[in-house]
């Protein structure tokens, strides 16, 4: 493997996002159908517990399985938490250790590294996500953007024989590969909220 990245630029534009979510998009529709805001959100709050623990090679909440996606159980201060959640998934990275041996996220067993890659991944592509529905910009760094490219080519949509993501949405070949990376997920890169 090559030098492992540093998570903290996607968590923080992550991060940022997350504060930056007006209380009247909350039940607004994602690119991911089955999550509002809120609920996108939530996910995100379960996601950076869960990856801190694979790092950190401990079992915890979303290691187990997929991390939550409910509205309902975000509390009064997710604006604050889950931002610091987020920061703490990418200190987590920084431990080299965290890119070696063996660990779990999602209920998935998989190498350090892959995982700390997938991580990277749920940060690039969940803040498209959640700034293509709240109206925000969104530029994630071009070679994240390739390191996540990178790692869905590598496992051509397979983990355990079981895709973890929707069917890809085809997108040409010559896009741009933020909308590729997207694409690879199962997301439209044309999606709006007025498209849902």
């Amino acid at each position: 493997m090559n030098a492992a990245p540093d998570l903290g630029p996607a968590a923080r534009r992550l991060g940022d996002l997350v504060a930056g979510a007006p209380d009247d998009r909350l039940a607004a529709p994602t690119p991911c159908a089955e999550y509002t805001v809120g609920d996108l959100i939530d996910h995100i709050g379960g996601l950076a517990l869960g990856f801190t623990y694979a790092a950190t090679k401990s079992a915890g909440e979303g290691t187990d399985g997929r991390p939550s996606g409910d509205a309902s159980r975000l509390g009064e201060a997710w604006r604050t938490e889950i931002p610091q959640r987020l920061g703490a998934l990418a200190d987590a990275w920084r431990d080299p250790a965290a890119w070696t041996g063996m660990t779990q996220a999602g209920g998935v067993k998989l190498p350090g590294e892959v995982a700390g890659m997938f991580a990277l991944d749920e940060l690039v592509v969940h803040g498209w996500d959640l700034a293509r529905a709240i109206g925000r910009p969104y530029e994630p760094a071009a070679a994240e953007v390739e390191a996540c490219l990178a790692l869905l080519a590598g496992m051509a949509g397979q983990i355990d024989g079981e895709s973890p993501f929707g069917p890809p949405v085809r997108v040409p070949d010559d896009a741009p590969p933020l909308d590729r990376l997207v694409g690879l997920t199962g997301r439209d890169p044309a999606w709006t909220p007025s498209a849902a």
